[in-house]
């Protein structure tokens, strides 16, 4: 057998499942309505792909090849397990497209994103759904993002699924009045898959390459969709701003962050966008979550290319962002500002306050922790353990590194 061959078929299946799942599924979702069968059709569909484009090449258009299996799929489906007259609306519901061929259908997956952001949708599970359904996450990642067991965040999506099947949710896009209701949770998942995707750099999960590019272009077509929405530029900002910085967050393999990296590795011309939506947005007068932490990335970006010190105005954003929206997150990040600002132990002090369920297994608590007890240099076994607890609970390979070098200093 062709040994080439064998590995372009396994490239261009595992290239579909990276960059055409969420749009495969989204497609195939709206037409059967019914999410959990458009997922089984499209798993089979990738199982056959990976079992024979090895042997009898890859097609010409892979994403038609896999719509038509699943198609068949769940059309075989249908004729197996329904009736006479529930095949018959099945088939109806399956109505061939004027052509086989795979359209550009970007437009789809957010349209199906609006439709888990239905209000009969539980609201715990409408965002977690938008990244499994059409950005193709696992339970079990999706549970990182929510700090909740990957048990509860199955069952949270089960539910959900069979809920859109049983109350026969319409997969159309709502109207126009329809839309604010359902933004926050759409503006969330594509956050949420930027946050996947940025996390994922020293990752081997196939799955989260390409998110951070994936959720930037789905805010795109979101800023289109409502270009008179601040939310949703200051969102596009914020990313771009991250994403501006993507190329010097790693050198030569090595773990870099932000107050070391090398400015002339940034992509001006994304952070003057990024600068450009955010003015944007700020015209529009709708204060929210996403243009304060936009505005935070602004100020930090602006503060190393200047070297002014903007370490106070970064405080009052992160004050604000902890009011507004006082995630976990958000008030790590007030309490690394605080100590900036107010030194290490004021730092401490805001992440001793904080609810011990929350931190216990998130990384950047302990990360930050470690960090400030090693400024003190008053307590090494305290240190030593904070780091010991951040190293424990970090994937990526190279910011593990550079944490354990930071703690071989604290012991050192």
């Amino acid at each position: 057998m062709d040994g080439s061959l064998e590995e372009q078929g396994r490239r261009a299946a595992e290239n579909a499942a990276r960059t055409s799942y969420g749009r495969l599924l989204a497609y195939l979702a709206r037409q059967w309505r019914d999410v959990t069968a458009a997922e089984d059709a499209l798993a089979e569909a990738f199982a056959r792909a990976l079992d024979l484009w090895p042997t009898k090449g890859v097609p010409s258009n892979p994403d038609a090849w896999l719509m038509v299996a699943a198609r068949n799929r769940l059309r075989d489906g249908a004729r197996a397990g329904k009736t006479r007259d529930q095949i018959a609306s099945s088939l109806l519901v399956l109505a061939p497209t004027e052509t086989e061929d795979m359209p550009v259908i970007a437009d789809k997956r957010l349209e199906l994103m609006f439709v888990c952001g239905h209000p009969a949708i539980d609201a715990a599970a409408r965002t977690p759904l938008m990244l499994q359904t059409v950005l193709g996450l696992t339970a079990e990642r999706i549970a990182s993002s929510f700090l909740v067991s990957p048990d509860a965040m199955g069952r949270r999506l089960s539910r959900a699924k069979a809920r859109i099947k049983d109350t026969g949710i319409a997969f159309e896009v709502p109207g126009a009045d329809e839309l604010g209701e359902r933004m926050d949770n759409v503006l969330e998942a594509i956050y949420a898959a930027y946050g996947q995707g940025w996390d994922s750099a020293g990752s081997d999960d196939q799955t989260r390459k390409g998110l951070t590019e994936e959720a930037i272009w789905l805010a795109r077509v979101l800023v289109e969709l409502r270009p008179e929405d601040a939310e949703a530029l200051g969102l596009l900002a914020l990313m771009l701003f991250c994403e501006s910085r993507s190329a010097a967050r790693r050198v030569d393999g090595r773990y870099v962050p932000l107050a070391e990296q090398d400015t002339a590795l940034w992509d001006l011309p994304m952070a003057r966008e990024a600068e450009d939506k955010l003015r944007t947005a700020g015209r529009l007068k709708q204060p929210g979550r996403f243009q304060l932490e936009a505005a935070i990335q602004s100020v930090l970006v602006q503060s190393r290319l200047t070297g002014a010190d903007m370490r106070l105005p970064t405080w009052t954003l992160h004050r604000l962002l902890a009011q507004q929206a006082p995630t976990i997150g958000n008030l790590v990040g007030l309490a690394a500002a605080t100590a900036e600002v107010h030194g290490p132990e004021a730092g401490l002090n805001e992440l001793a306050e904080l609810p011990e369920a929350l931190t216990r297994d998130y990384q950047p608590f302990w990360a930050l922790k470690a960090q400030l007890l090693l400024q003190l240099g008053t307590d090494q076994h305290a240190t030593a353990t904070a780091f010991s607890r951040a190293i424990g609970l970090t994937e990526d390979g190279a910011v593990r590194a550079y944490l354990i070098g930071k703690s071989t200093q604290a012991v050192g």
